[in-house]
Parts: C-alpha cells; structure tokens; sequence
C-alpha cells in the first residue's frame, strides 16, 4: 500500500509545500498546554509495548472504538494489551476524516518508520515492529521528546504538587525544559465532594490552616510561589461555564464557610457566583503581577455518561461540548473588572464550542491595549476541533477579525509522548492555509513577511511566553 505521509501530505500547491519546507518544518516544538506526566520524564519511562504507549490513557482513540461497535472489554477492560491493539487496527482503519486517521499515520511514520496505515491486515507486523523498537530503549519519553525537537513543555499541576519530578528533570541537565502550569480547578470547584478533602491537601502543602477566604488565599499565594520558583509562567483554568457577578447577597466568606462546617451542603447558583467570582478574580489578579498568562477553557460538559463514568472512571471519553450560553456577560464583567483596576492579565481563551470562534475573536479585540501583541488571544481549536475542518475554520474567524502574526499556535492537549506530530499536522494545515490563499491573489508571496508570520505562529509567540 501507498505510504500517505508524503512531502505533499495535507499542502495541496507548490506555495504550501515551500512554505513548509523552508519556514515551518524544522522549527523546535512549545508545548504550552499538555496533560504529560513529569514523573514519566523524571523516571524516562520506557514503554512494555504500543498499546501501553498508545491507547492506556487515550480517550479520544476510545470513543472511536466504542463507535466503532468494539467491546468495553478491548477497551478499558481485561482483554490482552495485544487484543486491544489488534481491536484499534480495526476501529482506525476506515476512519475516513477523523484525525485520529492522519494522526495514527504520522505517529506511525515519525516514530516506527512505518509508512503504510494501520489495517487489520498488517496490524500484526506493526504490533511486532513497534514493540521491538520500544524494545531497544530508542524510544524511552526522553528519546521521543529530542526526536520531536521538543524545546520546552508546560505539564498541567495541581497547586498541591511538590514539583519534585520538575526538580529531577532540572537536575539531570535534560535538553528539553519542562514546566509547571498552575491548574487551580479543585479549589475552584466548590460544589464537588472532594472539596472539602482537598482543603485538607491544600492545608498539608501550604502549611496554613484554612477557616477564611483570607487563610485560603493566603495558602494558594504560598503555592503561587512554589510554582513560580519552579520556572511557572502560566496558569489554567477550565470550567463548563463563566462564573461572575456583582452586589449579591452573599460573600465568598459566607459561602466558604458553609462548605467547611457543611462538607455535603448543596449550594445555590448564586452562592457558587459569589465563591467561584472572588477567587476567580484573585488569581487573575497574581497572574497580572506575576507577569504569567492565564489560559481559560470552557464549554466542556464532562462526563455525561453516567454508566460509563461508574465503570471506566473520570477522562474515559464520555465529555461533550456544552452547546450555546451566554458566556459573554459574565466573561466581559469579569475582563472589565480587572482591566478597570489595571490588573487584566495576559489571557488565552477557548471554547469548546466551534460556534464561538467569531465572537471570541471580536472579545480578544475589545481588550488588547497595544502593551503586548496579542495580550488577549483565542487558542488553538481544542479538542473536538483540532482537525482538519476545525482548525481552517478557526483560522478563518482569526484572521477575519484579529492579527494573525499573534496568533498563540498549536498545542498537543496529550497525555501522549507521541502526539508532538499533532504540531506537524497543524503546520501543514496552517502552510497550505497560507500558500492557498497567495495562490488565490489573496496575498503577496512575500517571503519576508510570510516567514515572520509562520515562525511566530508556529514557534516565537508560544516561546515568548516563557522569556524573562
């Protein structure tokens, strides 16, 4: 069979093709955003075989199989690593315009040498190649990373972290930098039962005891600079919805109590408003004189699939897109607020939701200030929309209403050493995007500024992130 990772693969000119080749294809990876564990480069974890690699923890390639009418039991069940492989040949082979298709190919390509797609037919030559270079240590998480041209990755940590394995990695003089992101969601996320346990850790980790708002930002500052003294130049947050509201009729300070004294207490929404808006607006305002940028994701409804979330647990591929709701009033109110006090952060923002690409641009636009290019910017498409027809639809709203030189560029969102193919992809998608439109006459093929645009896009502007 035909090898479909090719020099031409996804650049449909000879615009795009040079474009890629000469600007794009040799620039390091920033892999801001990634759920890669740092225990896992601390230890240089080398993997038993492909589907441990592969498939342990990627619910994206579990959603296909369950669609694909393929067994819980070959997918997070018991059946045999080799069954599991063997079912996911079967799943991917006709997934004709999922990415998961093109991404499969170039892991495949880039990592194994194996040009031809996965099939049923040829899945047991692929198991038996892949596991025997895994095999040879050749591709421990470390080799895979230099592989990538990995120059920097930010994993995503909870503010109870010890940041021991980011220490180890310093420490052992590896290539790539690895840093922290500060993801606060559990003290977030007052209404979940584990709220109360997870004070607790906080308490632990801080070395404060928590009975006020004042005590509880008092610990997470104390865990702001641990995270900051480990290199931390970025937080994240992510939330179904946008929590903010003014003149209510209860205070953070009430509404943390209750919780405190009441561990199973149900909460009103506008309890959780009054809670969620004050700490929400307290770490924007230390990311802000911090100088760190604050990620903001929302529209994920997770988990909807109760049966599903009892046997398999939490991130087994079972979150949907929220659909449509308001989230500009709350989200402007809160912008404003802090742009009001001077204390609105660098920010990137993204929705789940597809539908929200345009208005998204157009809020980026009403709070950039010309301090700092593209201060507030739309992220890359995420999720359900880093394909294919998601990105070149994301790209299309970018430019039509914003600045594309400023414009963050891809991540991988993986738990996945192999998935920095998902940065190739995007080039290629962004190249073609460019190099069609010059062939079109819809711009000039001016190298110069061509060159400018896809390095910042691709690299500069997510590595600018971290520069002192």
């Amino acid at each position: 069979m035909k090898a479909l990772i090719n020099d031409n693969f996804l650049l449909e000119n000879n615009t795009a093709l040079n474009l890629y080749n000469e600007y794009a294809k040799d620039l390091p990876i920033v892999d801001y955003h990634c759920h890669i564990e740092s225990k896992e480069i601390a230890e240089d974890i080398n993997y038993e075989n492909i589907t441990k690699l592969w498939l342990g923890g990627d619910h994206y390639k579990w959603r296909l199989m369950r669609t694909a009418g393929i067994d819980e039991r070959f997918i997070t069940g018991d059946a045999s690593d080799k069954e599991k492989f063997m079912m996911w040949a079967k799943a991917v082979e006709s997934a004709f315009g999922n990415p998961l298709y093109h991404w499969t190919c170039l892991e495949l390509t880039r990592y194994f040498g194996i040009e031809e797609p996965l099939t049923v037919l040829n899945s047991e030559n692929v198991w038996n190649k892949a596991n025997e270079m895994l095999a040879s240590g050749e591709l421990s998480a470390k080799k895979i990373m230099q592989k990538s041209n990995v120059e920097l990755i930010c994993t995503t940590d909870d503010p109870v972290d010890s940041l021991v394995y980011h220490e180890q990695i310093k420490d052992s003089g590896f290539g790539s930098k690895v840093l922290p992101a500060f993801r606060p969601d559990n003290i977030v996320d007052i209404e979940k039962d584990s709220f109360n346990s997870y004070v607790a850790k906080l308490e632990a980790a801080s070395g404060i005891k928590i009975t006020s708002m004042d005590d509880l930002k008092k610990a997470l500052i104390s865990r702001l600079d641990h995270f900051e003294a480990h290199g931390c130049k970025l937080s994240d947050h992510g939330t179904e919805y946008i929590w903010y509201g003014k003149n209510l009729s209860v205070t953070s300070a009430d509404v943390l109590a209750k919780k405190l004294s009441s561990p199973d207490c149900t909460l009103s929404n506008e309890e959780l408003t009054a809670y969620k808006t004050d700490l929400m607006l307290f770490f924007a305002r230390e990311y802000a004189k911090r100088g760190w940028t604050m990620q903001l994701h929302f529209g994920c409804k997770r988990n909807v699939n109760s049966v599903m979330l009892n046997k398999a647990g939490i991130n087994c591929g079972c979150d949907i897109i929220t659909g449509s709701f308001d989230f500009v009033t709350p989200l402007t109110g809160y912008m404003d607020e802090l742009n009001s006090e001077g204390l609105l952060p660098k920010m990137i923002i993204y929705s789940l939701n597809p539908t929200d690409n345009t208005v998204i641009d157009t809020l980026c636009g009403a709070y950039n200030d010309g301090s700092v290019p593209g201060k507030i910017s739309h992220g890359a498409a995420w999720w359900f929309n880093d394909n294919l027809l998601g990105m070149e639809d994301h790209l299309k709203s970018l430019c039509a209403q914003s600045s594309l030189p400023c414009f963050m560029g891809m991540l991988t969102d993986s738990r996945c050493f192999l998935s920095y193919t998902r940065h190739e992809y995007f080039r290629r998608i962004f190249c073609n995007f460019l190099g069609t439109e010059v062939e079109r006459g819809r711009f000039p093929n001016d190298k110069r500024i061509l060159k400018d645009i896809i390095e910042r896009v691709c690299y500069k502007n997510s590595r600018n992130m971290f520069e002192a």
